[in-house]
């Protein structure tokens, strides 16, 4: 399973990821995330769980990549933060950026809204914000990530929620 997860802004505009996200993301076997850690520790924690994909985010502090194409399960993800985009979360852009990268999934976040969709047969993939922390253009959300599954009738995403208890949702692309 492929853990997606982004936007923390730890110690800055959002607290701690909550435990039970934690709990999930152990049996993923890589976690892609896009970025605004904020905190060096978290990607360190992050990499006691399992092998990290990550973009670096607008607000990050480390020497990160920009952007990360790879493949899993026979997939061709692409990753990035998002920043950059006008208006936020553009999906023409978005769509551009994934068709440049020649891949089957483009996962971004930076709007810090959780957002499943497929565009054209691309699928995007926004896992929100792992804290819930406010974005720079909105009011404070929900904590929320994203895991993927492929099998052989497709692919499956099942959203993750805090509001009051852990609301869970599986969409099939």
């Amino acid at each position: 399973m492929l853990g997606i997860i982004g936007d923390f802004h730890i110690g800055e505009r959002g607290g701690e990821a909550p435990k039970q996200f934690l709990e999930i993301l152990k049996r993923c076997e890589l976690i892609a995330c896009t970025g605004d850690l904020t905190d060096p520790g978290v990607l360190g924690e992050l990499e006691k769980i399992a092998k990290v994909k990550i973009a670096k985010g607008n607000m990050d502090w480390a020497p990160l990549p920009a952007k990360e194409a790879f493949v899993y399960k026979g997939l061709k993800i692409g990753l990035i933060h998002g920043s950059g985009i006008h208006p936020r979360g553009d999906l023409a852009r978005l769509e551009e950026i994934g068709r440049e990268m020649g891949v089957d999934v483009l996962i971004h976040g930076h709007t810090h809204k959780m957002d499943v969709r497929k565009v054209n047969g691309l699928v995007l993939l926004n896992p929100g914000s792992a804290t819930g922390a406010r974005s720079g253009a909105g009011a404070k959300g929900n904590p929320s990530f994203l895991t993927l599954e492929t099998e052989q009738k497709g692919i499956y995403i099942d959203s993750y929620e805090v509001n009051e208890v852990v609301e869970k949702r599986t969409y099939r692309l």
